[in-house]
């Protein structure tokens, strides 16, 4: 039986999913659904153990994109556009490869289909290690973290996660699964081939789309077009949105 995935909707016109990266959720894409929504019908889910959605053991990417699929047949989308983050670029290009009748064109954000070593065990190691006792605030929560992760701002975004709504705070995020599927999440091994109009975004300040992977990106989308967004990191979005949208917004029209 197909998982409940939470999503946030706006928007009419041609449609557009957008996929966050890990550790996020469909809210992470803000402003920038807003402002796609102005032209398209924009569905920006919580993939499985992220956000609102339900959690499962299973997490590699076969699984993720056949959940999107199921959102796009439901709700009689396709095809689609798909814009995917991270983790959710990965997403989206099993999507695209997998299910090409679903996808009309791909946006693939600073992520490339190769295996990345694993340098995000860290994070979830010390979330789990996070004591969920009554009472924990925020910044107690956020010291917790300090030692493991000492980038504040990576730290914030990590507890937009937690919810200290309850008597206990608990984290959305699925962590025992995610740390059980990093080997998976870190990996791409789907193969394939999409044809459709592919749009691939690198962050001028980020590492993770190498030149070398532009010849691997061509061999499974041949029509694969390459653009650096300036002034930005792997949060391409979110360091330079403006800069970000001035490349996407014709792509998608």
């Amino acid at each position: 039986m197909a998982l409940r995935l939470n999503v946030i909707e706006m928007g009419e016109g041609t449609p557009v999913l957008l996929l966050h990266g890990l550790f996020g959720a469909g809210r992470n894409w803000g402003g920038i659904q807003k402002r796609l929504a102005q032209r398209h019908r924009v569905l920006a889910p919580d993939l499985r153990n992220h956000g609102e959605s339900d959690h499962a053991s299973r997490m590699d990417y076969v699984a993720m994109a056949a959940d999107v699929a199921e959102i796009i047949a439901r709700r009689g989308l396709a095809p689609a556009a798909v814009l995917g983050h991270s983790m959710g670029g990965k997403v989206a290009m099993a999507l695209a490869l997998g299910h090409t009748g679903l996808v009309s064109r791909l946006v693939v954000a600073d992520i490339a289909p190769v295996r990345y070593p694993p340098a995000l065990r860290g994070y979830v190691a010390a979330m789990r290690a996070v004591p969920l006792t009554p009472g924990l605030t925020r910044r107690e929560a956020d010291a917790a973290l300090e030692a493991a992760i000492p980038e504040a701002g990576i730290r914030a975004f990590l507890l937009q996660s937690l919810d200290f709504g309850s008597e206990a705070p608990a984290w959305k995020l699925g962590l025992a699964e995610i740390a059980a599927a990093m080997p998976d999440i870190e990996d791409f091994p789907v193969t394939g081939r999409f044809e459709g109009p592919t749009l691939v975004l690198a962050g001028e300040r980020s590492g993770y789309i190498q030149p070398p992977h532009h010849a691997l990106f061509r061999s499974l989308f041949p029509a694969a077009r390459f653009a650096m967004v300036e002034k930005a990191g792997h949060w391409v979005h979110a360091d330079n949105p403006n800069a970000f949208l001035a490349l996407t917004e014709p792509f998608l029209a």
